[in-house]
């Protein structure tokens, strides 16, 4: 007869016909029991409702089955920025036939850096991705040196230790992008900025100014900050400053949205007035007036490959190469 209560370990065993250490072996995940064993304890364990005590099994694997994304930007940005949530839908569905959950902590630049450190010295999680991070950010080298499985989304500025790290090739995408807008005959052409402590952001300028000096043209830039506002901002800028420009590359889609709205203010057409082309290929590229030509990255397949990584390094790999991936320009109807 089955006692009243929460089920144990015991009781898992008894049923079973095995003894307790074979079945923390089997909750445990451990390789060196027979088959028919498992499916034995299993079958015990189905019947009485047990629930291994995760505090416990945690003092015996060592893991908390529990993996943290860390963001180093404000509340609003991650909740408004689509690219946010094309990388945790990647991580998620890699997570998902796994035993980790996902833990979110959202860092601002002005949070306790050492507050972060101490949660992930602390034995919370198993391993940390680190996604949009600031070469600002002092954090970022005691982060890669710390004795927890860590990757980074892009390349970490200042970071001078080898670490594992997912991105694409921005500067070849935003020199595509560009180069599509000189093909369609535009001569000048404006770029809007991403934040130039971000690996995205000088890459992306980096291959507009490619672009731009290979055509032998100047070049004209604002100065933006993967927000809407400062899309906004940069782009009022850049027509007060050169009201000529016929061309728009923007760095990131929502940025671009935000281009294409002052210049509708501005009674400038698109395209054909000034064109625009974006960067991401996110929800928002179908969504605007015109709908916008953009560079594609791949933001769920890299958020993926980010948890992949992280779960083989959990389980032992030593892994510190960077992975890059391409982009591919999509042409809709603003450029």
């Amino acid at each position: 007869m089955i006692e009243s209560g929460s089920p144990t370990l015991e009781q898992v065993a008894a049923l079973a016909g095995v003894s307790r250490a074979t079945v923390s072996r089997v909750v445990n995940g451990s390789p060196k029991v027979l088959p028919e064993t498992v499916a034995a304890v299993e079958r015990a364990i189905g019947e009485l409702g047990y629930v291994p005590n995760r505090a416990a099994r945690a003092l015996v694997t060592r893991r908390t089955d529990s993996v943290a994304i860390v963001v180093p930007e404000p509340d609003s940005r991650v909740f408004s920025d689509p690219f946010f949530a094309g990388m945790l839908s990647g991580v998620s569905r890699t997570l998902a036939p796994t035993p980790s959950q996902l833990v979110l902590l959202i860092e601002p630049a002005e949070a306790d850096d050492q507050r972060l450190l101490r949660y992930l010295r602390g034995g919370h999680v198993d391993g940390a991705i680190i996604i949009s991070h600031h070469g600002r950010d002092n954090v970022l080298q005691e982060l890669a040196q710390l004795p927890l499985p860590i990757v980074f989304s892009a390349r970490p500025l200042g970071v001078e230790a080898p670490v594992a790290s997912v991105d694409v090739d921005n500067v070849a995408g935003a020199r595509t992008g560009v180069e599509h807008l000189l093909s369609i005959g535009r001569t000048k052409i404006a770029t809007v900025t991403g934040p130039l402590d971000m690996t995205a952001g000088i890459d992306r300028l980096t291959g507009y100014k490619q672009a731009m000096q290979a055509a032998g043209l100047p070049e004209l830039i604002g100065y933006g900050d993967f927000t809407a506002d400062g899309g906004e901002q940069a782009t009022l800028r850049l027509l007060d400053d050169h009201p000529d420009l016929d061309a728009l590359f923007v760095a990131s889609d929502l940025m671009a949205t935000a281009a294409l709205r002052v210049l509708a203010g501005r009674g400038r057409r698109v395209p054909a007035d000034v064109a625009v082309v974006g960067f991401d290929d996110s929800v928002l590229a179908t969504t605007t007036t015109p709908k916008l030509t953009t560079v594609r990255q791949p933001v769920e397949q890299l958020g993926a490959r980010l948890a992949e990584i992280l779960l083989a390094k959990i389980a032992g790999a030593d892994l510190t190469t960077p992975e890059i991936y391409s982009t591919e320009l999509v042409i809709r109807d603003s450029a």
